[in-house]
Order: structure tokens, then sequence, then C-alpha cells
């Protein structure tokens, strides 16, 4: 297919009734933003659009719980998370509102052109009500038991423990959450998607993927074909409550449009005045058939904007979506992140606690984004990946080039290499086409922690160049060779500053201040953009380290938040916490005495390469860097790490023991790990700053 004339790209309408937390970024938000600042350092048009979704039944419950009124709750979120998306870096073209005034013309209009259409069923049917309060009860009005979980605090149109998508009426023992009692049912009125309808061309477009032309993500495409196969029904697209956008029809009074019908609509009504605001013509965006829409969202709404929104889309000669690149969930320290438990950590905070160190928060999100299966955030994996690859790898390789070209040339660069190229810069200026090459690649396949992944190689191919060379030792020797070393150097940096834009974009800009550069990007290997004599400024260090006592305070803080449990409730992971709770530890060895243990060279080392073994599900092929050699090792832990995570891990390894043959690669060594009892495996890492190859006693 031909490259679309431009893009509309959604990020899923946050509830305005809470902060937001880490997975909310993971799921939705950071990898919406990372795609467009590519989609715009290519020179694209593109649209980025969000905004608060500021209705439905999850804003005045929370308005209930703050002894406040809903227009107040939705006022306090939307600023606290507007800002919260700004100070991280999310660049939004615009971040609107569904309570504004355009909103709700727009969408009362969407619901009226469809329903003179004869879109609609309208029906009467028996839904429950809360007797005490004199009021319906929509979905997340009633909670009950889920029937695939046995969650008792399933919510009538979803269980947030198991993700099932529910019905009041599948729920067992529902109860109301205003009176905490047993509803009624009463007749009532509401207009109805009638998805049955849809089942063929849904069937073609998502299954079969006609009218498409991209893949989907399996967990996608499998939710979806799941739905369907099933059998969809009609669905009810009203609901009996006084908030949110008024069903548009004579005799709806006290009704108003189900937050799904609602939200959705949300993204063109914020392109409207997106278009008001900048004299475009925001139907371009909508309903031109040259134009690419990308839903970015968590797992949770793929149905809503697989088959739902895309219905109404279709009914009123809107383009579909080309992809949904949905995320599963990030989960925390060992449990699910949760809300109302305040088991989270919330970006509001974490920019207060670590001032300066957004893209810190970025660069971890998205190597550890939850793009085909749920991850797991954990306070020790943020400290280690901002130690050991931002400020070990990228920073330190940043800082050594700029350092010597201070001290060897008055900060100017240098001659480059001149005639023949010698093999060494053949080899490692090509990493800089190659990179441009994954990255780009990468993140038009919505696979962004390898397009990081394939940044990040590029400094580390920079760490190893030094090393290799030794600049700081040749400068007496041959000042020429030098040059060109450091010359090769910063043209490298010089690329790092444009390909770390939608990671990093915050350590983006001060490379560009620390190389004298302006903001002006080309997405072009060829781009020389440091030529002979070009003045640099002063280096600075790009990260900080994060020390261990930063992280027991985070992790201190995280458990302070919750109530105490009984023995039956779900307990937070307690690592590097004292606790008297009891834990199934795995039983001690015999003893040994200190000769025994003498006999074990153990040495620390750093992962170069990982990559899986073929025809072996649990095994990966790693490439250990010693210092004083490389060895290969392979290890059984293919299920518990994706490869492509470990490069730049700092390890421990038994550096003698008798080299073994599996699946005929020869294993050189054995990485150390720990378990705990869950059967979850930690690097036993060396501490910071100890060279590779040295003896661990």
């Amino acid at each position: 297919m031909s490259e679309p004339k431009r893009y509309t790209v959604t990020s899923a309408l946050p509830y305005a009734n809470g902060p937001l937390h880490v997975g909310h970024i993971a799921g939705a938000y950071l990898p919406g933003d990372i795609y467009v600042r590519y989609l715009r350092l290519r020179g694209r048009d593109v649209v980025y659009v969000c905004g608060s979704d500021e209705h439905g039944a999850a804003i005045t419950i929370q308005a209930k719980k703050e002894g406040t009124t809903p227009q107040a709750i939705i006022d306090k979120y939307h600023e606290i998370n507007k800002q919260a998306f700004k100070d991280l870096g999310i660049n939004f073209d615009i971040y609107h509102r569904t309570s504004s005034k355009l909103h709700h013309e727009t969408s009362s209009q969407y619901f009226k052109d469809l329903y003179d259409k004869g879109f609609f069923e309208e029906r009467e049917t028996e839904q429950y009500y809360d007797d005490e309060f004199s009021q319906f009860l929509a979905d997340r009005y009633i909670i009950g038991t889920c029937p695939n979980c046995g969650n008792e605090n399933a919510y009538g149109d979803q269980c947030e423990k198991c993700g099932t998508t529910l019905s009041p009426d599948e729920l067992i023992n529902p109860r109301s959450m205003l009176s905490n009692k047993a509803p009624v049912k009463r007749l009532t009125k509401h207009w109805y998607l009638p998805l049955d309808k849809q089942e063929d061309w849904l069937r073609e477009w998502i299954i079969k993927g006609n009218g498409r032309n991209e893949e989907w993500k399996v967990n996608v495409a499998g939710q979806c074909r799941s739905w369907i196969e099933q059998g969809l029904h009609p669905r009810s697209i009203t609901r009996d409550l006084d908030w949110g956008v008024p069903v548009p029809l004579p005799g709806a009074e006290g009704k108003v449009l189900y937050v799904w019908l609602d939200a959705p609509i949300g993204y063109i009504s914020a392109t409207k005045q997106w278009a008001i605001d900048n004299n475009k013509d925001w139907e371009l965006y909508w309903k031109n058939k040259d134009t690419k829409l990308v839903h970015f969202i968590g797992k949770d709404n793929i149905v809503f904007h697989c088959i739902i929104f895309p219905t109404i889309l279709k009914a009123n000669n809107y383009i579909l979506p080309t992809n949904v690149p949905a995320n599963e969930f990030m989960n925390l320290e060992g449990r699910k992140l949760s809300t109302s438990r305040n088991w989270a950590v919330w970006v509001h905070e974490f920019l207060e606690d670590f001032p300066g160190q957004q893209d810190v928060l970025r660069y971890y999100l998205c190597s550890n984004m939850p793009e085909t299966k749920d991850s797991e955030f954990t306070w020790a994996d943020f400290q280690a990946r901002n130690n050991n690859e931002l400020v070990a790898t990228l920073g330190n390789f940043v800082n050594r080039v700029m350092v010597l070209t201070h001290k060897y040339f008055e900060g100017k660069i240098p001659d480059g290499p001149q005639g023949d190229l010698k093999q060494e810069d053949i080899e490692f200026v090509a990493q800089i086409a190659k990179a441009y090459q994954n990255v780009g690649e990468s993140i038009e396949k919505y696979d962004f922690r390898q397009a990081q992944n394939s940044l990040m190689e590029l400094a580390r191919s920079g760490d190893r160049y030094l090393g290799l060379l030794e600049p700081w030792k040749l400068y007496k020797i041959d000042p020429k060779r030098t040059a060109e070393i450091l010359y090769n150097g910063l043209q490298v940096i010089a690329h790092l500053s444009v390909l770390s834009l939608p990671f990093l974009p915050t350590t983006s800009g001060k490379l560009r201040r620390l190389l004298n550069l302006p903001n002006e990007f080309e997405w072009n290997p060829g781009t020389v953009y440091l030529p002979t004599g070009h003045q640099l400024n002063q280096p600075e260090l790009l990260f900080s380290k994060v020390e261990d006592e930063t992280i027991a305070k985070q992790v201190t803080k995280l458990h302070a938040s919750q109530p105490m449990t009984t023995p039956t409730e779900e307990t937070p992971s307690t690592e590097g916490i004292a606790t008297t709770q009891t834990s199934a530890y795995e039983p001690m060895k015999a003893e040994i005495v200190f000769d025994d243990f003498a006999k074990i060279d153990l040495r620390a080392g750093t992962i170069i390469t990982a990559e899986k073994v073929e025809k072996a599900d649990k095994l990966l092929k790693f490439t250990v860097d010693l210092g004083f050699e490389q060895r290969t090792i392979v290890s059984g832990v293919a299920s518990h790490f994706q490869p492509e995570t470990l490069i730049g891990q700092r390890v421990s390894i038994v550096a003698n023991l008798a080299p073994r043959k599996l699946k005929g690669i020869e294993s050189q060594g054995m990485i150390l790990l720990a378990e705990d009892s869950a059967g979850k495996l930690y690097f036993t890492v060396p501490a910071e700053g100890t060279p590779n190859g040295s003896v661990i006693r």
C-alpha cells in the first residue's frame, strides 16, 4: 500500500476520576507518543488527540467517595492528568474534555444521525433499580460475584480481576453500590446497537483482514475473534443517569449516552476543536480514505475500539482503524496495579520525587512495555536499568567522547578519517544506518521495546568502540588517530540525538545543546551534523545514578500505603523489607567448608548479546564480556526473560565450571541468579562500577 497522506492517532481517554499511574502510561500513552514523534521525524502529517473522559458512573462514584460533585471531580483530575502528561513529555496536539460544549454537540448529533437512519433498536427491558435511592443502576453501580473467576467485587460491566466483560445480569448475588443491598428489577426504555447484524462484515474485516492493510497483534485479533465466534448481541448504548450527554430525543429525560458511545466520539470532537484552533479541515482526518487511523489502548478496551466504535464509524461513513495495537497490563512488585487499593506508582508523584528524570521513567516503561504479555514494574529493576543502561552505557559513552574532545581538541570537532578507512571505523559507522533501519522498522510494527533497544545498541557499539581503541591512551603517540576516533564518536552522538527523540525527548534536547546544534532533525543516516571545527558546549552528565536509599524509600512508601491484611487477602510483595510474615523458602543445603567455596571462580561480567536457542523453548544463548575475554553461556531462563531486554545486564558468573554442550552449543560457565519462593528469577548483580572480569570473593 502507498504511504498514507495523513495520520489520525488516538490514545484512550483516561477517566477523570483519579490520577495516572505507570500502568496507564505503559499501556496507551507512551507507545502513542513514541509513534507520533517518529511520524513527525519522518515529516508525516499527523494529529494526535486525547482528553479526559468525564462522563459515566465512574465519575459519579468518585464524587460520592470524595463527598463532592462530579464537576469538581473532573475539574480536579483533568488538570492533574493534563499536567502529568505534559511533564512526562507526552505531546498531544490537543488534550480535550468530553464535558465541553463542542463534545456534547458532536456526540448528540452523531447519535441523532444514526437514529434518523433507523440504526438503533428501541427496547423496553427490566433493569436493576435501587429502591432505597429511587434510582436505576448503571453497570458500574452494581457489584457482585464474577461468574468466571469468583471475584466477589466484580462490576456490572467488567471484572477487573480477570478482565472478563460482563453484563449486570451475569453477576452472581448482585448488590447496589449505593445501598449495598440487593437491587430489584424495573422496566425502562433504552436504545440498542444491533451488533448481531454487523457480524458478517466485522468477521471479514477483523478475522480475514479484508479492507485492512496491517496485521493486528495476536492478542487483539484473538480477543476479537473470540467475541465474534461466540456471537454478537445487541448492546444498550444509553443509560439511566443524570451525568453525561443527554439522549437527544423527546421522552428521553433522565437518560444519557453510554460512556462507550460518548467517549470514543471524544476523539472526533477533540479533532474538531484542534481543527478550529489551527484552521484545518477535521473531516480529512476522519472521513478521507487516504488517512490512517490508529488507536493506542489497553487490552481492557479492545472490544470497544475494535467492534463497537468501528460499527458506529462505518454506519456514518467514517474511516475505520488500520490498527489497534493494544498492550497488555503492567503489574507492580508482584501484584496487579490497583487504583482502589492505592497499589500504584502515581505519575505525578514520581515526577515530584524524581525531578528532571522523566526520561528515565519513559525509558524504563518502554523497555518493560507489556506489548504481548503482562509485564512487571519493580523498583529494583528500575534502578538497575537506569544505572546499568542509561548511566553506564548511553551516558558514559557520550560523556567520555565529550570530555576527551574538550581535553584534546578544545571542544572543537577534530578532523575525521582521511583516505582508506580502518575496518573498525567502517564497522562502527555502519551501525548508524543499521540503527535508523531497525528503529524505524520496529516502530512501524509497533514493537517499541525492540525499537528502543536498537537505539541503545548504537550507544553500546560506541562504548565497545571506545573500549577497543582506548583513545585516552592513544593521544600521546598518535593524536591524528585519536582525532579520527573522537570524530566518529561525535557523529554517532549527533545521530543518537535524532534517534532518541521519540523515546527520550528531554535527553535528545540535552544532546542537541551539548553538541551546540539546533532542534532541526533529519531522518537520514547520511546527514553530517558536525563539520570539522564546529564548537561544542561544555560536557554535562545526561543521567545520574539512583541510589539504594532512594529505592528503599519508594518501596517503603508503596507498602506504607497499604491497609493491614488478613491471611486471606492479597498480600503485597515484601522484597527488601523486613517482615514477620511466614514465607515458603527453599531449605538450606548441607554445610560446606571454606576450601569447598575457594574452588569456585566467580567473576563480574556484562551480557553483550542474547538470543533464543533454536528448538529449545527454555534456553537462551548469551555472550558475556569478562573484560579479558568473551564467553558463550547457555542458560535455561527463556521463560523468565525476553533476550532483547538483557543486553547490557551486569551478571555474576561461575567462570571455572567445566564446559557443557546444550543443544550443540558449548556453554562456558554459569550465570548466577536468585529465585524467590514464587519461582521468580533475579540476576545477582556486581556492585556498580565493578570492572568486567573482577573476582567476586
